[in-house]
């Protein structure tokens, strides 16, 4: 496989993520998949996917968990409804994230991505320990299905995903870095995060963002990739330091807006051939 294969996130049925069609469109070779809705997780479905996939000349390579009732509204209702940290929800989604694991094996992918939400920065806290063996139970079940767990960015600070990533301590966990979403959650520079979970680093997204004037506070505001406050160059050349050679995956949060996604995501993959060229050579 090339180095560095641009992909697009995308969605089959659960509205995140561009289309099918535009991704093969826009001509990329790889996608990640938004997991679809639980009633369409099923054999038969995954098999017919897996064949349309082959048609348009797309590999899924991570598929990525959400769950119903998580909202992105602000930052204070991230930290009560993401992933696996709000305990009312936790037993329900630890359940549905194995399901999804197993719906993503069916369709031969190898990695299972999410944001856990925000996990407490104390290690002694009651939520950490129960956050922690969560993650661990979820790690086993996809070692049993020869998968990884990618947990992405954003919520916490290099040293707190470092410090809860070798507590967890599984040989199967690693980070999806996503470098917008410390600038938008104010939760570091990412660069410098970026060298600091290089090792644990398996998969990204390239998308881009501007610091809030409060940052931690209020959120910083996404904008199309190379626009921002990422640094596209430094960026890549920081992926390239670490020894990084996976996809280079755009999401672009946009509306459900075709003509939009295509000119924002295909100015998108253009600045990533332009830096791939500049970078390798």
């Amino acid at each position: 496989m090339e180095k560095w294969p641009v992909g697009v996130f995308a969605s089959i049925d659960a509205g995140l993520g561009v289309k099918l069609e535009v991704a093969r469109e826009l001509g990329v070779p790889t996608i990640h998949l938004h997991t679809p809705h639980k009633l369409s997780r099923t054999e038969e479905n995954a098999k017919r996917f897996s064949a349309r996939l082959q048609e348009f000349g797309l590999r899924i390579t991570v598929v990525f968990a959400g769950f119903e009732g998580e909202s992105y509204a602000d930052i204070p209702t991230v930290a009560r409804t993401v992933g696996l940290v709000p305990p009312e929800t936790r037993e329900a989604r630890k359940q549905e994230l194995k399901e999804i694991a197993d719906f993503a094996k069916l369709l031969g992918v190898d990695a299972v991505g999410l944001h856990v939400g925000f996990i407490p920065h104390d290690p002694g806290a009651e939520t950490f320990r129960e956050v922690l063996a969560a993650v661990r139970e979820v790690c086993d079940h996809c070692r049993g299905n020869g998968q990884r767990i990618h947990l992405e960015t954003g919520q916490e600070s290099a040293d707190a995903l470092l410090l809860f990533l070798r507590q967890v301590d599984r040989d199967n966990l690693f980070v999806n870095f996503d470098p917008a979403n410390m600038i938008l959650y104010g939760s570091g520079d990412p660069l410098p995060a970026l060298r600091k979970v290089g090792s644990y680093v398996r998969s990204v997204h390239c998308k881009d963002a501007k610091w809030a004037a409060r940052p931690g506070e209020e959120w910083g505001t996404e904008v199309p990739f190379g626009t921002g406050d990422v640094n596209a160059e430094q960026f890549l050349r920081t992926l390239a330091e670490i020894g990084y050679d996976g996809p280079l995956t755009i999401e672009r949060e946009i509306p459900q807006e075709p003509q939009r996604q295509k000119d924002e995501i295909g100015h998108a993959v253009r600045v990533i051939e332009e830096l791939k060229s500049k970078i390798l050579g």
